[in-house]
């Protein structure tokens, strides 16, 4: 008897087997969102700040991330900073694969939330800044009351858009042998030989799938009801 090429049976005996995994994945993404967003956010100050120097480093780091495609980034890293911190008689050779990987999509996630912060913040009248200075706001408080809540609505979809993105780029990190989802479903598909494999990366694109989804609907659900104080009646 002749075994089927494709057997979709093996797509849900699939899961199982990957949903362990995505663990891994959610703490690799979540750890290069919240350091990413923090180094993101001070990107952002120094690009919309007085410092020209300050200013011109920002956007000069921020190319460079976008011209180095994620792969080639990701190698860099994990050859890169074990030799660079040799040179000081660290030993780094040791550590977990994962730390490299954050500290790869960390320094690209830094680069997406300084656009995204600076377009939105200045996305916001600047009146509004100077109304709330006028009646005896500092910049700072100014900042942190008027500006800063509303550039945050406005933020959100690109937000999204970005922490998608990572997650979906986060799947190379397999290739540095870093074992999450994608790096499960490799490993699977070499347990049978490659036979099925077709039907394993299904189930794995289902779920990134599912996730991308979920991402964007919570977040457009976020941006609803957090942009309802900014709606304005328009005057008939």
């Amino acid at each position: 008897m002749i075994e089927k090429y494709f057997d979709a049976s093996y797509i849900w005996s699939s899961f199982p087997q990957l949903l362990p995994f995505l663990g891994v994945t959610f703490l690799v993404a979540g750890l290069s969102v919240l350091f990413g967003t923090a180094a993101g956010l001070l990107l952002a100050a120094a690009k919309l700040g007085q410092s020209g120097t300050a200013r011109r480093l920002a956007d000069g780091y921020t190319t460079i991330m976008r011209c180095t495609p994620s792969i080639v980034l990701l190698f860099l890293v994990y050859y890169g900073v074990p030799f660079l911190a040799g040179q000081f008689g660290l030993n780094l050779h040791d550590v977990h694969t994962a730390v490299f990987v954050v500290i790869t999509f960390t320094l690209q996630f830094a680069a997406i939330l300084s656009e995204v912060a600076r377009s939105a913040i200045l996305a916001i009248n600047r009146g509004q800044y100077e109304a709330a200075v006028s009646v005896g706001l500092s910049p700072l408080q100014a900042y942190r009351r008027i500006v800063l809540p509303q550039a945050a609505v406005v933020a959100l979809p690109n937000f999204a858009n970005g922490l998608i993105a990572l997650l979906q780029e986060g799947a190379l990190a397999y290739t540095i042998g870093l074992i999450d989802i994608v790096g499960k479903a490799n490993l699977i598909v070499a347990a049978n030989f490659n036979a099925h494999a077709l039907e394993v990366f299904i189930a794995l694109a289902l779920l990134y799938w599912v996730l991308s989804i979920l991402i964007g609907q919570f977040f457009g659900f976020l941006e609803k009801r957090l942009g309802k104080g900014r709606r304005t009646v328009k005057a008939a």
